[in-house]
């Protein structure tokens, strides 16, 4: 990785690209690295996790197995070694920090349920907003001991932990797969086998991820599927890994930002370290940009994207990979006719309002949007470009992440933008100024 060493400037001047070209090697996925943690945690078992995510939401996770007693060194290879301590069945109540990340707490509520001892978790004020009922009444029905300490339905809470009772229990995730992903994983520390059922299910392809993990972890899951209900069925058992070793693959989120760059600057953008088969939800972006335009070649562990700048408007439903919406949206910025981005109502409740911070913030960089109660239309303009000489546009990125970077893609193709609080992107994708000036032309 090269391009910044330091802190980059706030706001950050996002320079105009007249093209891309160059190699990125995204980091870790998030959320392999927050699983592989997890089921870890579940097993109370040594291991050691290769090719980890360095940011901010995976810090966490460190610091809350700290607090739960674990030892936690970081090992050659951006690599992790955890081994299980002696906290756990403490007499006082331990606070965990879940800071913003909202898979963490989720996954946290259902594994705290199964460790036992007392615990607290919290975390931001925007993490205090976002939803984790349907978690917690599940748990509770197979025997959890949960308190909520502040708003219904959401942390603070209190867990007393210890074991679940197997059963069948029906899970409402129409606004959350991370509802079901966290009950399968503490599932395998459960009395009896236990049958869950989503008929609705947001998201889908993070619960194949985590399916896939935890067969990496020897724990597989039965599964049955009708129509949009799954139903799932969890024997117990410790999840562990044959040699205490886990290499977690590349971030295909990650790897959608310099894919979209290419497609709309124009250039050539190669991505390795990428798994051959990916399970990530986010894969099927590069998907969607072939249908826009862009070309799209795989071979063994790279992925190269091209594209001439020239993309064409899309109508999809993005329910299954909702993180990848505000890239979406910048590309259909530049795309000849309208695009419709559809199904993703679950976007409100995640580190900001998604659709609406979207749709202001493209609508301040000269683009008409719609944005509807389910997603965006969004009027594509080939040549939107900044006048000459006219000053730069601050964007606002409402402590998201993906809303700089999206926007950061903006920047490049239009030119006279800056981006506040750059600093953001350290949630899930340290490196990625550094990247986006290193594939600069």
């Amino acid at each position: 990785m090269a391009g910044l060493t330091a802190p980059p400037a706030d706001p950050y001047p996002v320079r105009r690209a007249a093209g891309v070209s160059g190699v990125v090697e995204p980091p870790g996925s998030k959320s392999i690295s927050h699983r592989a943690l997890n089921l870890a945690l579940i097993g109370r078992q040594p291991a050691t996790i290769e090719n980890l995510l360095d940011a901010d939401d995976i810090a966490a996770f460190r610091a809350a197995l700290v607090a739960m007693g674990w030892r936690v060194r970081s090992v050659a290879g951006s690599g992790l070694r955890v081994e299980p301590g002696q906290a756990d069945g403490a007499e006082d109540a331990v606070r965990l920090d879940c800071r913003g990340a909202g898979t963490l707490l989720r996954l946290l509520v259902a594994s705290c349920a199964v460790t036992p001892g007392e615990w607290i978790l919290d975390g931001s004020p925007r993490l205090r907003e976002r939803p984790i009922g349907p978690l917690v009444a599940a748990l509770r029905q197979l025997g959890a001991g949960i308190e909520e300490l502040g708003r219904p339905g959401c942390a603070p809470v209190r867990i007393r932990g210890g074991r679940l009772t197997g059963g069948r229990v029906e899970i409402d995730a129409g606004e959350s797969s991370q509802y079901v992903s966290a009950l399968l994983m503490a599932a395998l520390n459960a009395e009896g086998p236990i049958e869950l059922l989503a008929p609705v299910l947001v998201s889908s392809p993070y619960v194949d991820t985590t399916l896939e993990v935890m067969a990496d972890f020897g724990a597989p899951v039965g599964v049955r599927r009708d129509g949009e209900a799954r139903e799932f069925r969890v024997e117990p058992r410790k999840p562990e890994l044959a040699d205490g070793r886990y290499r977690v693959a590349g971030d295909d989120s990650a790897a959608a930002y310099p894919a979209a760059a290419a497609a709309i600057c124009g250039g050539s953008v190669r991505l390795r370290g990428l798994a051959p088969a990916s399970t990530q939800g986010d894969r099927a972006f590069l998907g969607l940009l072939e249908r826009m335009g862009a070309t799209v070649q795989a071979t063994g562990q790279e992925i190269q994207v091209e594209g001439g700048g020239a993309v064409t408007a899309v109508d999809c439903d993005l329910s299954a990979m909702p993180d990848q919406v505000p890239t979406l949206a910048a590309v259909a910025a530049f795309a000849n006719g309208t695009t419709w981005i559809r199904n993703v109502a679950h976007l409100r409740i995640k580190e900001s309002d998604r659709l609406a911070a979207v749709a202001t913030e493209l609508r301040r960089s000269g683009v008409i949007v719609d944005e509807l109660e389910d997603g965006l239309r969004i009027e594509g303009n080939p040549g939107l470009a900044a006048p000459p000489g006219s000053p730069r546009i601050p964007i606002d990125t409402y402590d998201d992440h993906r809303i700089a970077m999206s926007m950061a893609l903006v920047g490049m193709r239009r030119g006279g933008l800056s981006i506040r609080r750059p600093e953001v992107v350290c949630k899930s994708y340290p490196g990625f100024w550094a990247d986006l000036e290193e594939i600069r032309r």
